[in-house]
């Protein structure tokens, strides 16, 4: 009887073991594998069949998706308060070009209206020249000047007659740096402005520059107001604008409304940065393949609708479209009845200008380069609440967003908002 108490409780121990043993490799797999591992089914040519994710457990990975298109519900305030300047006679007047694209315009209007305010001079209305010699648009064309006029008021006197100067004379272009101090203009610019009466100002911009010292001050009110208040679109254009998400909003079948703009303007992907090479997990831009290939690894739907800036088709958005077949440019989603006008070789400015409200305004922003476009829509989607901002990387990890979103202190934005 001893002997076989003694077997009954080893043939006991023996099954309490392997049950256990049993228990914890089933919790092991489990734990494992839903927290490192998620197996996307293949929606397209390009099959991710196993993405490391960290931190995420398998049954939080469509929250994860879902929080890639949540937007914040609320704008920000504005922080700035531009106190109304002396009373004082009209001086003369300070008249200068837009140039470069819209990421530009803003900063140029900055030294001019600074400029204005410091010697008392009349603004007047900016023209907008092209890359190619002559190709100029009057600032009405795109811009809404009754809205530029009155965000000024009681700052500036701004002449909305792009012609008003009394004398045909050629004026004195000055050079100004951008950012300039109250201190320079008085020293630098105002002598000049005594003798001459009139002035046309010129802003040498450089994004490198301009991002580095965006980056390290604290814009004043006057910029801020410039940045994210003054300029609006001319009512046709504005209009066009919203067609045109009209019709990304609806083309979409799993999207509910909503839709993602990608930046692939050519001269950002054909700019020196981008013919650095980077490390495998970092570079320092992206191609429709690299684009197409990290919304697929996020999840993202490949019915979604995206648009890219670029006018025309072009045979490298293929890779993009072969992924995602809702892929559309300008041509696509403009009416037939306004190609001619909008989409002219004379249109250049106009089009880069819809790229930057287009990108605004979408539920998700992809930046393919990280120059001055991308900061400013990032700041443009800051001060409305927008901030699906998501970075390419070569990495597996899902947290991409922008840094701009995730650290607060790095966009200028920021310090004009509260």
């Amino acid at each position: 009887m001893r002997g076989r108490g003694i077997d009954l409780r080893q043939v006991m121990a023996a099954f309490l073991t392997l049950s256990m043993f049993g228990m914890l490799g089933n919790m092991i797999k489990r734990d494992h594998f839903d927290t490192l591992q998620v197996k996307y089914p293949a929606r397209s040519t390009i099959q991710f069949n196993s993405i490391k994710i960290t931190g995420l457990s398998l049954a939080n990975t469509a929250s994860a998706n879902e929080q890639f298109w949540m937007n914040d519900s609320h704008k920000l305030n504005p922080c700035w308060n531009i106190s109304a300047p002396r009373q004082q006679p009209s001086q003369g007047y300070i008249t200068f070009s837009l140039t470069k694209g819209p990421e530009y315009h803003v900063s140029q209007i900055a030294v001019a209206v600074l400029v204005a305010r410091e010697l008392g001079a009349t603004l007047m209305l900016p023209d907008i020249k092209g890359r190619k010699p002559g190709d100029k648009r009057k600032f009405t064309e795109i811009y809404d000047a009754e809205e530029f006029a009155n965000r000024w008021s009681g700052v500036i006197k701004v002449a909305r007659n792009q012609w008003a100067l009394a004398s045909s004379r050629k004026l004195l272009v000055v050079k100004v740096p951008y950012m300039v101090s109250k201190y320079y203009i008085r020293t630098h610019i105002k002598p000049l402005f005594k003798a001459e009466g009139s002035l046309r100002l010129e802003t040498p911009l450089s994004s490198i520059n301009m991002k580095r010292a965006e980056g390290t001050n604290i814009l004043d009110p006057i910029t801020c107001l410039v940045i994210f208040r003054t300029l609006q679109l001319q009512t046709e254009v504005r209009q066009l604008v919203n067609r045109m998400i009209g019709r990304l909003k609806t083309s979409g079948g799993e999207s509910n409304g909503q839709f993602i703009a990608v930046d692939l303007r050519v001269e950002a992907l054909q700019s020196n940065s981008c013919q650095q090479s980077g490390s495998a997990e970092m570079k320092f831009c992206y191609h429709a393949q690299d684009v197409g290939e990290f919304l697929t690894k996020i999840g993202i739907s490949n019915e979604t609708p995206i648009y890219v800036t670029r006018s025309r088709w072009h045979k490298n958005l293929k890779p993009l479209k072969d992924i995602f077949p809702r892929t559309y440019t300008k041509e696509f989603l403009m009416p037939l009845d306004k190609k001619e006008m909008f989409l002219s070789s004379a249109s250049c400015e106009l089009e880069k200008v819809m790229d930057f409200y287009l990108a605004s305004e979408s539920d998700i922003f992809i930046p393919a380069s990280a120059d001055l476009f991308y900061a400013r829509v990032a700041g443009s989607r800051i001060a409305s609440g927008r901030t699906g901002i998501l970075v390419p990387t070569s990495t597996s990890s899902l947290s991409q967003i922008s840094p701009y979103i995730s650290e607060k202190k790095q966009h200028y934005a920021y310090s004009c908002f509260c």
